[in-house]
């Protein structure tokens, strides 16, 4: 038996349905976000409580100093997943998100390699993203300066960084294949959020049987499989083990080698891993871009002062990210952007690696852990204005940059995201090439809405916008 308190259940006084099931389904649409009603849970019950849809218990870590104190300073208990039905259908617990144990310690530590070997040498990471930085900035002037909707634009752009790097070329923006696995990403990750979903994850015996969106995401993750196997059936037979041209050849490699690994380096774990990249590479990062032209449209006096900044230290040169510690407040916007967007609210589920006291609390091998992001991002004690977008939140009163602790839109610990230093580089290579190019403003009579739309990511609502050309 574990010494340790016992956790307060999140139910009401008389045991009914807990405040979770009822508020998260029924209450959703009017508050925009799944993650209000445990935000709402956290000042009533404090930064440790547990919820229990169905015959699943979970527990809720809320606040920076909860959330940190779990990810990192206990890293390795909280570092596995839980068993998730929709995830387990889709992604089969192979690849790097939702793998377990062993499986994802080696697969983890081969994306990390693989994506730091891919960055040197003769065509740097950076030399990929500013050459799509290009087509980008031609993509919007293409609209000259009339209303268009850039999902599926930023989309193509932010993927093509992710497809150069395990595939080795890029894509058309108009290339219909393409076309066709970003929708089939998009759809999922949307899907994913949705009611008949989340009742799929309570009740998987039951709903396997009846039709709904989880039918339609197990439908999107067999074809994006289909068309990966193909795809590596084409560089398996043009592998050359001494010239090894992109992150698929890599894996490629490994599975020819004699060592106690290469065990793990089958197709099952390549298809996933990669649809894996795919997915989280370009959702999170084309979202975030999005919100920020968003937000500088909503804020144009702030779009000004990024400009300025860009005009001062970058003229007419290519962005580099070495101007990055040279202007302090585009650095603080972007930083703001990531925290107010909030994209990834719920984080990605965690589960206790084995068992553990935690704050007084004893959590058994396997616990269902919910490090909620939305608290840290949104802590009151961290940040002077939580809910508004104010850059002066990584500003000091002189104007330089500073960090946040709190700033944790890539979570923490073990299970932090992976391809954090692209995305980092990325977002500021993107984003400065937009303003140094554009303006950006609403299209005239449109109201602009910060609202975000429901999911596992919070993107911003469908709109228009108007990239203005800069002279």
């Amino acid at each position: 038996m574990g010494e340790g308190r016992s956790l307060l259940f999140a139910s009401d006084p008389g045991g009914e349905s807990p405040a979770v099931e009822s508020q998260g389904v029924e209450r959703r649409n009017q508050q925009r976000s799944v993650s209000a009603p445990l935000t709402n849970l956290w000042k009533k019950y404090g930064p440790i409580f547990s919820v229990q849809i169905g015959s699943q218990k979970m527990v809720v870590l809320c606040g920076y100093e909860t959330v940190k104190d779990a990810l990192v300073n206990y890293a390795e208990e909280f570092s596995e997943r839980p068993v998730v039905p929709i995830f387990l259908d889709a992604v089969k617990e192979y690849g790097i998100i939702f793998s377990h144990g062993e499986n994802w310690k080696v697969m983890r530590r081969f994306t990390l390699s693989t994506l730091r070997d891919f960055g040197m040498g003769r065509r740097t990471i950076e030399d990929r993203i500013n050459e799509e930085c290009d087509f980008l900035v031609e993509q919007f002037k293409s609209f000259k300066g009339e209303p268009f909707e850039n999902t599926m634009i930023m989309n193509a752009a932010v993927a093509n960084i992710i497809v150069s790097i395990v595939l080795g070329h890029r894509f058309d923006y108009q290339d219909p294949i393409f076309l066709r696995l970003m929708s089939l990403i998009n759809e999922n990750i949307r899907l994913m959020g949705s009611p008949t979903v989340m009742l799929y994850n309570v009740f998987p015996s039951v709903m396997r049987w009846l039709p709904g969106n989880h039918q339609t995401v197990g439908k999107n993750a067999a074809e994006n499989r289909r068309f990966l196997r193909e795809t590596f059936t084409k560089h398996r037979d043009k592998l050359d083990i001494n010239d090894q041209r992109n992150l698929v050849d890599a894996f490629l490699v490994k599975q020819q080698e004699k060592n106690g690994n290469a065990v793990y380096f089958h197709d099952e774990n390549l298809t996933m891993l990669v649809s894996n990249l795919f997915a989280a590479g370009m959702e999170t990062t084309s979202t975030s871009v999005r919100w920020g032209l968003l937000l500088m449209m909503k804020y144009p006096e702030i779009q000004k002062n990024v400009q300025n900044e860009i005009e001062k230290v970058i003229g007419q040169s290519r962005p580099q990210t070495e101007h990055r510690k040279s202007m302090p407040y585009t650095d603080a916007v972007i930083h703001e952007i990531q925290r107010f967007g909030n994209i990834i609210p719920m984080n990605l589920p965690h589960a206790t690696a084995q068992d553990v006291t935690f704050r007084g609390y004893f959590l058994p091998k396997g616990t269902y852990v919910i490090p909620l992001l939305t608290s840290v991002l949104y802590d009151q004690t961290r940040f002077e204005k939580p809910k508004e977008f104010y850059p002066q939140h990584f500003l000091d009163s002189e104007g330089n940059f500073v960090k946040n602790e709190a700033f944790l839109p890539f979570s923490a610990g073990k299970r932090s995201c992976a391809g954090e230093n692209l995305a980092k580089m990325e977002l500021f290579l993107f984003f400065t090439s937009l303003l140094q190019n554009f303006t950006f403003q609403a299209p005239p009579g449109e109201e602009l809405d910060l609202t975000p739309a429901i999911g596992i990511t919070t993107p911003p609502l469908p709109h228009n916008i108007c990239a203005l050309p800069r002279t």
